[in-house]
C-alpha cells in the first residue's frame, strides 16, 4: 500500500519514519480501531488493551494523530466520524461493526485522522445529540441505519461531507455497496436447488421499532432499513410467498426468540430458514436443538455476514461452520474511509461496490422427507 502523502515537502523517508496509528496497533496486538479508541479515550475498552495500546505508543513515540497530516492542511479538526443506528455499546458486540471499524481505522489512522462514534439521532430528536456540533471533518454512516434521514439533514446543514455504507441513495453521499439483494437470492436458489420450498426469512428489523412478530404487506411496506430490505427482496425473488419474522436486532437472543416461534411444539416448522445474520443464525439453530430438531437432517439455516462464530455457541452440536454469505468487511470500512479523505482533499471520490460469497457449511443439506414438527423434546 503506498503511503500516504501529507503534501508539505518532506521527503518519503522522513514520512515511512514517523510512527503510525496502524504501527500502535500492531505493537499492541490489537485491531486498528481497538488501538483508536483506547488512545482517543472515546470507546468501550478494556484497562488491559488500552494499557497495552498507551505502552506500545509511548515505545514508538506516537504521540497522537499528526497535526501536519492532510486532513489538517486546511485547519480542520482531523476527525472522521462514523455515525451508527445502535447505542454504541451495543454495537460493538455485533462483530460485523468492529469488523468495518477496523477497515476505517486502517486507512484514517494512515492518513494521520482519528474517528468519532456517534449515534444517529431519534426521528424525534430536532437538533439533539453530539452530531450537531462534533468536531468531524467528514461522516461515515456504518450498519443498517434504520435512523439516517435525521443525521443526513444535520450533516447537510452542517456541509460535512459524507459516505453511507449500505444505504439507499442519499443526495451527495459517496455509496458503499454490498450485493444483499443478489447475495441473499444466491443463498436462496441454492436451498430451492436442495429441493427446499417451506422456507422462513429471519430478518432484521425494519425501523427504528424493532419490532418483532411476523412481515405482512403493511409491514414491509412501512421498512426503511435498507440492508433488511435488499435481503428480503433476494429471498423472495426465488421464494415469493416465503414467511418472514422481523427481529428487534441482530443478535444470537434474537434468534433464539424467533426461532423458538418457529420450532414451537405442535407446529408445522420449515424445512429452512433463511436468517439475515449469522447471529440470528445461530440463534435459530439453537432453537431447533432445543425443540428437539437436528440441523441439517430436519431443518436447514444460512447465515449472512461470514463471521468468526465462537465455538462455545455451537459447542453441543456436531455443527462446525455455518453455510452463509460471507462479506467482505474491512473492505468496506477501507474504501469508505478513503472516500471521507479523497472528499477532504477536494479530490472526487470513488463509490465501491462489493460481492458476498456463498460459503457451504454444515447446516444446509436436502430437503427431508418429512416436513419437520416442533417437539418441544430438548435437545439429544
Amino acid at each position: 500500500m503506498d503511503e500516504p502523502a501529507t503534501g508539505l515537502g518532506e521527503s518519503r523517508s522522513a514520512r515511512r519514519a514517523r510512527p503510525t496509528l496502524a504501527a500502535v496497533a500492531r505493537a499492541a496486538g490489537v485491531a486498528p480501531s481497538t488501538a483508536s479508541l483506547a488512545f482517543s479515550g472515546l470507546g468501550p475498552v478494556s484497562e488491559d488493551a488500552k494499557a497495552r495500546v498507551l505502552a506500545a505508543a509511548a515505545d514508538l513515540g506516537y504521540g497522537g494523530p499528526d497535526p501536519r497530516a492532510r486532513s489538517l492542511r486546511r485547519g480542520r479538526s482531523g476527525v472522521i466520524g462514523v455515525v451508527m443506528d445502535e447505542r454504541l455499546s451495543d454495537a460493538f458486540r455485533d462483530p460485523v461493526n468492529v469488523l468495518t471499524l477496523d477497515g476505517i481505522a486502517e486507512v484514517a489512522g494512515a492518513a494521520g485522522a482519528s474517528l468519532l462514534l456517534v449515534r444517529s439521532p431519534l426521528d424525534d430528536e430536532q437538533g439533539a445529540g453530539p452530531i450537531v456540533d462534533a468536531p468531524m471533518d467528514a461522516v461515515v454512516l456504518v450498519g443498517c441505519n434504520v435512523r439516517i434521514d435525521p443525521a443526513v439533514a444535520v450533516l447537510r446543514r452542517r456541509q460535512i461531507p459524507v459516505v453511507a455504507i449500505e444505504a439507499d441513495e442519499i443526495e451527495g453521499a459517496v455509496p458503499i455497496h454490498l450485493d444483499n439483494r443478489e447475495a441473499s437470492r444466491r443463498a436462496a436458489a441454492y436451498l430451492r436447488d436442495l429441493g427446499h420450498t417451506d422456507v422462513t426469512i429471519v430478518a432484521l428489523p425494519l425501523d427504528a421499532a424493532r419490532r418483532r412478530g411476523p412481515v405482512d404487506e403493511a409491514r414491509e411496506a412501512e421498512g426503511v432499513a435498507h440492508t433488511t430490505l435488499e435481503r428480503l427482496r433476494g429471498v423472495r425473488g426465488v421464494y415469493p410467498d416465503a414467511v418472514a419474522v422481523e427481529t428487534a436486532g441482530s443478535s444470537v437472543e434474537e434468534g433464539r426468540i424467533a426461532g423458538e416461534a418457529l420450532f414451537a411444539p405442535g407446529s408445522t416448522a420449515p424445512t429452512a430458514v433463511v436468517a439475515q445474520s449469522d447471529l440470528l443464525a445461530v440463534g435459530v439453530i439453537s432453537a431447533a436443538l432445543d425443540a428437539g430438531l437436528r440441523v441439517p437432517e430436519d431443518v436447514s439455516v444460512v447465515g449472512f455476514d461470514g463471521i468468526t462464530v465462537d465455538d462455545s455457541l455451537l459447542h453441543r452440536t456436531p455443527i462446525r461452520q455455518l453455510t452463509t454469505l460471507v462479506q467482505p468487511f474491512e473492505q468496506k470500512g477501507r474504501a469508505a474511509a478513503r472516500a471521507a479523505l479523497a472528499m477532504l482533499e477536494g479530490d472526487e471520490p470513488v463509490p465501491a461496490a462489493f460481492r458476498s460469497e456463498l460459503r457451504i457449511g454444515d447446516t444446509t443439506g436436502p430437503v427431508p422427507d418429512q416436513p419437520p414438527s416442533g417437539r418441544g423434546s430438548g435437545r439429544a
